[in-house]
C-alpha cells in the first residue's frame, strides 16, 4: 500500500515486488515539491525561485496573500490550463505505466480523476466509491479530499485539486457497503491522525469515514494526505487506522497481511 506517490515512478516500479497485490491512495501528481523546488509542476512551469517564495507564503497564515502570489503566476501564461495539464499527463503516463499488476488505484485530492480511465488497463483497476476483494477481503476505496465550506471555486483556475463535499463523501462510503479494509485517502476525522507536525496545522480529515469505522467495525482503516502525522497508528474499538506514508519520500510500500 502507498500513498502520496507525488511523482517517484521509480519507488512506485518497485513497490508491488512480492505482494499479491498493490493498493494506491493517491496523490499521484506531483504539483509542489516542497522538498525540490526546481520538480513538480511548477518547479517545471515557473523554476525554483517563484516556487520558494510560494511555499514560504503557503507556511504562514495569510491565504490571500498566497491565492494572490499563484494567481499572478498563472496569469502570466498565454494558456495555463493547457501547461497543466500537458504536464500532469506526462506525470500519469510515467506513474500509471509504473504500476505492477494487479493495481487497485484510488485518486487523492492532488489529482485528476477525469483523467484516469484512459490509464486503467488489464490488471490496474481505477476505483472509488466501490468495493473489490482481494485476498478474501472487501477493500472498500473513497478517494479525493474535502472542500472548505464556503470557498467557492475559481473559474479561471488552470487546475482543480480533486475535492468534494462531506456529503458526496458519504455518499461514496455507503456506496461500497460493508467492508474489511477502509481505503480513503484522507484519514478519519481523529485529530491524532490529523495534525501534521511539521507544517504544525490540522489537515482535513473525514467525519463521514469515523462514522463508518464506528458503525461497521472494519479490520483496517488505511488511508495517506497528512505528510507528516503527529501518530500514524489509532486504533478505533475494533479497528486499526494506519496512515501508510508519505510514499515520495520513503520510497517504503505499507505491507497488510492477514
Amino acid at each position: 500500500m502507498v500513498s502520496d506517490v507525488h511523482g517517484n515512478a521509480e519507488a512506485l516500479a518497485r513497490a508491488g515486488d512480492g505482494a499479491d497485490a498493490l493498493v494506491v491512495l493517491g496523490d499521484l501528481i506531483d504539483f509542489v515539491d516542497y522538498y525540490d523546488h526546481s520538480r513538480g509542476i511548477m518547479g517545471r512551469v515557473f523554476g525554483p525561485e517563484k516556487v520558494g517564495i510560494f511555499a514560504e507564503l503557503r507556511r504562514g497564515t495569510q491565504r490571500a496573500d498566497t491565492a494572490s502570489y499563484i494567481r499572478s503566476l498563472w496569469d502570466g501564461l498565454n494558456d495555463a490550463r493547457a501547461v497543466v495539464e500537458e504536464a500532469v499527463l506526462e506525470q500519469y503516463h510515467a506513474l500509471f505505466a509504473a504500476m505492477s499488476a494487479p493495481t487497485y488505484a484510488t485518486p487523492g485530492n492532488v489529482d485528476s480523476p477525469h483523467l484516469w480511465p484512459q490509464f486503467a488497463r488489464d490488471g490496474v483497476h481505477v476505483v472509488d466509491g466501490a468495493a473489490v476483494e482481494i485476498g478474501g477481503l472487501r477493500f472498500g476505496f473513497a478517494g479525493g479530499g474535502l472542500m472548505v465550506p464556503g470557498v467557492a471555486r475559481n473559474p479561471n483556475a488552470p487546475w482543480y485539486p480533486y475535492l468534494r463535499t462531506e456529503d458526496d463523501m458519504a455518499a461514496a462510503l455507503d456506496r461500497m457497503g460493508q467492508v474489511d479494509v477502509l481505503c480513503t485517502h484522507i484519514p478519519p476525522l481523529v485529530p491524532d491522525l490529523t495534525y501534521d507536525v511539521v507544517a504544525r496545522r490540522p489537515e482535513w480529515g473525514s467525519r463521514p469515514a469515523l462514522e463508518k469505522i464506528v458503525r461497521e467495525r472494519p479490520r483496517w482503516s488505511v488511508f495517506g494526505h497528512v505528510h507528516q502525522p503527529l501518530a500514524r497508528r489509532v486504533r478505533i474499538g475494533y479497528t486499526e487506522c494506519i496512515n501508510v506514508g508519505h510514499f515520495q519520500r520513503s520510497g517504503k510500500p505499507h505491507v497488510l497481511n492477514w
